[in-house]
């Protein structure tokens, strides 16, 4: 047996990217590192705002784990650490650009489907 169609990357190849890109502050973490370059932490926390500044280390930590992110940390006084989008995190910059195009042009199309379901309801 090939293996169980029940397991989510069989059901669907890109569920792992799924996981990866499109958890709950990934993409405006990635977004705003692609849109403004490097950053220090206080500057990201600034952009994105509601992001808590455990939520903000746990998913940079794992960006960086996940090669999204590259974190450079300069020995000053007092230490200085940047962020960064990296050549891997960059490749994905095509796959928002055309989320973002989808969004423009469809989620209209959503906000109306959802006022017509709840109208039902």
């Amino acid at each position: 047996m090939k293996g169980d169609a029940t397991e989510p990357e069989l059901a669907c190849p890109i569920s792992p990217v799924v996981d990866i890109v499109f958890s709950r502050w990934t993409t405006p973490i990635l977004w705003t590192l692609h849109a403004h370059g490097r950053q220090r932490f206080v500057e990201l926390e600034r952009r994105i705002t509601h992001i808590t500044p455990k939520v903000l280390t746990q998913r940079l930590r794992q960006l960086e784990r996940d090669g999204m992110v590259v974190r450079t940390y300069h020995p000053e006084v007092p230490p200085r650490v940047e962020y960064e989008i990296s050549e891997l995190g960059l490749s994905l910059a095509p796959l928002f650009a055309h989320l973002s195009e989808w969004a423009t042009d469809n989620l209209p199309r959503v906000a109306q489907a959802r006022e017509g379901y709840d109208a039902k309801a």
